[in-house]
C-alpha cells in the first residue's frame, strides 16, 4: 500500500501531464500481452503486421508485464504538462547510464541473461540503441494514433479539473480508479510495495493514459542508490491512472441516440450530443459521425447556444461536453 499525507501546500500543488512516449511503452505490454489489454484489440490487429519487421525484442524484455515490471528510464516522470514525444525520447538518449543499471538491476529476475549483459557491457550505447527502437516503432504503431490520444486524455484532464472545482479533492479522486481512496488527508493506493510519507510540499503529479489501462502505476519519490553515482531520487511523487471515456478510442461510430430526442432536436445534433457524454473536438465529432468539420461546428454552435453543451480550451484544444442541461433531456 502506497500512502501519502497531503498538506495544504501539496493540494496546491497537484497538476496533470501527458507524456508520449509512456503511452508508447505501455503499447508495448498491450502487444505483447493482448489478454491483458483487451480493449486495444482493435489497434493491436492492425498494428502486428506493421511492425513485424521490427527487431522488438530489446524493448519487449525491458518492459515486461510483471505488475508494472517496467524499466524505469524508458518511463521518466514528464518535466512538462504535454511534451511531445521527440522531446521525451531525446531527454531518453541523454539518460545517466548509471541510472539505467540501477533500473535494470530492480527488473525482474527471469529477464533473459543476454539482454541484461548487452545493457550492462555498454548502458550509454544500450540506451541509444533502445531510443532508435523506439523511435521506428513510434512512426508506425503510435504517431498515426497520437491525436485522438491526446484529444482523450485532455477530455480527461477537463472533466477533473471542473470535478475538483464543483466538488473539491474528495470529486478528483472518487472515480480515479478503484485501488485509489482519498480519507481525508491520506491518499492511499493499493500496491504490491508498501510506503507511507509527506509529500513535503512537493504535491503530486497525475498522469492519464489510454495504453497503461487498466492498471495504476505509482511513483513515491523515495530515493534509489545508485552503482556508482550515489544515491539519487529521479522520480517525484507520481500517480498515473487510466483515462477516463477509454472504451472509445477506438469507437468509429458513435452511438445511436434517443428516437424522442431525435425527433425534438434532429438525428444529427441529437447523436452529437449523445456522443459528448464524454468531451470531445470538433474534429473527433466530425471523424466518428463522418460528418465535415465544418458541418459539426454549426450544429455545435446551435447546441452551444441554446445551453445544451459548453466548450472549453485544453492547452491548445477546444473541447466540446453536454451541460447539465443537455444531461436532462436523457433523463
Amino acid at each position: 500500500m502506497i500512502e501519502w499525507r497531503l498538506r495544504t501546500e501539496d493540494v496546491a500543488r497537484i497538476r496533470f501531464a501527458f507524456s508520449p512516449l509512456w503511452e508508447l511503452v505501455f503499447s508495448l505490454v498491450a502487444l505483447r500481452v493482448p489478454a491483458a489489454s483487451s480493449l486495444h484489440l482493435p489497434w493491436i490487429r492492425a498494428t502486428r503486421p506493421l511492425v513485424a519487421q521490427l527487431d522488438l525484442s530489446e524493448v519487449f524484455a525491458i518492459a515486461q508485464v510483471v505488475p508494472w515490471g517496467v524499466a524505469d528510464f524508458i518511463t521518466p516522470s514528464p518535466t512538462e504538462p504535454q511534451a511531445d514525444f521527440a522531446t521525451e525520447i531525446a531527454a531518453l538518449r541523454r539518460t545517466d547510464p548509471n541510472r539505467v543499471l540501477v533500473d535494470i538491476a530492480d527488473l525482474p529476475e527471469e529477464l533473459p541473461a543476454d539482454v541484461v549483459d548487452r545493457i550492462r557491457a555498454d548502458p550509454v550505447a544500450a540506451t541509444e540503441r533502445i531510443a532508435d527502437t523506439l523511435q521506428a516503432y513510434w512512426d508506425v504503431a503510435m504517431a498515426p494514433h497520437w491525436p485522438r490520444t491526446l484529444r482523450l486524455l485532455e477530455a480527461d484532464v477537463l472533466w477533473r479539473t471542473h470535478q475538483l472545482a464543483a466538488g473539491g479533492l474528495q470529486a478528483l479522486f472518487e472515480d480515479l480508479h478503484d485501488t485509489v481512496v482519498l480519507d481525508g488527508d491520506r491518499l492511499r493506493a493499493a500496491d504490491p510495495y508498501d510506503w507511507s510519507g509527506e509529500l513535503s510540499g512537493r504535491g503530486l503529479m497525475l498522469v492519464p493514459y489510454a495504453m497503461g489501462w487498466p492498471q495504476v502505476r505509482k511513483m513515491t519519490g523515495r530515493v534509489k542508490p545508485g552503482d556508482a553515482g550515489g544515491p539519487y531520487e529521479p522520480y517525484g511523487p507520481l500517480l498515473a491512472y487510466p483515462v477516463r471515456g477509454i472504451a472509445t478510442l477506438w469507437e468509429t461510430a458513435p452511438p445511436p441516440p434517443p428516437d424522442a430526442l431525435a425527433a425534438l432536436i434532429g438525428r444529427t445534433r441529437a447523436t452529437i450530443l449523445t456522443t459528448l457524454a464524454e468531451p470531445a473536438t470538433t474534429t473527433t465529432l466530425a471523424r466518428r459521425m463522418e460528418l465535415t468539420p465544418g458541418a459539426v461546428s454549426q450544429h455545435l454552435s446551435v447546441l452551444h447556444s441554446s445551453g445544451l453543451v459548453s466548450r472549453a480550451r485544453v492547452t491548445r484544444t477546444v473541447l466540446y461536453r453536454r451541460t447539465a442541461r443537455g444531461d436532462a433531456l436523457f433523463e
